[in-house]
């Protein structure tokens, strides 16, 4: 048995506690673990009780940075493993961690799904393939974004997308606007058949809008 003797705000990691036993500093915690364990000056601990409260940190440290590294956007599953990892934790405190995260509804696929779709669709449309392959390189399981991305729309995002550009990029010439906006939509993943609907129907309304202004002149 090993008496605490100290307990001391780490001076440059201020959610860190250094543990001193028998007066000497042995290992630190975090402050979450200090709390939950009700630690004190005086308490002996076990060489059991030590290794039960290092690993107890391990899961609070490995949490800590799951939530700091969801703080910025949703991730996948996958994405919150693969850093986790990178940081150096153990594989049992990851899924221990992931667990943890799924009851509070902080890692959810299918939600990562859908704010996934619903962020392309606002900001950055594209079509359902490149859409998937963003998620498949994610680590999202096939059948979850089969679920999500049934109804997805490959005209629909192709106009959206289209639209901002096609003011800039038209000419007199069917045959450049073609050409101009087809490239934009190809980088953005849709397919000739849905690219040649999209650049029509928007010439045909540049054309409409063309002939509507001008009847308003002769007015």
């Amino acid at each position: 048995m090993a008496e605490i003797t100290a307990l001391r705000q780490h001076k440059g990691r201020k959610k860190r506690v250094q543990v001193f036993l028998g007066g000497k500093f042995v290992f630190s915690l975090e402050t979450e673990v200090v709390a939950k364990e009700a630690l004190r000056v005086r308490q002996e601990l076990s060489q059991s009780r030590v290794e039960q409260l290092l690993q107890s940190d391990r899961f609070y440290r490995c949490l800590n940075a799951a939530h700091q590294y969801l703080s910025y956007r949703p991730r996948s599953e996958a994405e919150v493993r693969g850093r986790l990892t990178r940081r150096g934790f153990d594989a049992l405190t990851i899924e221990t961690v992931l667990a943890r995260l799924k009851e509070q509804g902080l890692v959810d696929d299918e939600a990562f799904v859908r704010f996934w779709k619903e962020n392309r669709q606002t900001f950055s449309p594209r079509s359902q393939r490149l859409t998937r392959l963003e998620l498949r390189q994610k680590g999202v399981p096939g059948e979850v974004i089969d679920q999500v991305l049934g109804d997805f729309d490959d005209e629909d995002s192709a106009y959206r997308a289209a639209l901002s550009k096609a003011e800039r990029l038209r000419t007199g010439d069917y045959q450049t606007f073609l050409k101009r906006l087809g490239s934009y939509l190809r980088r953005r993943g849709f397919s000739y058949g849905v690219i040649n609907n999209t650049v029509k129907r928007l010439w045909q309304e540049g054309q409409d809008t063309s002939i509507e202004e001008v009847g308003n002149e002769d007015r």
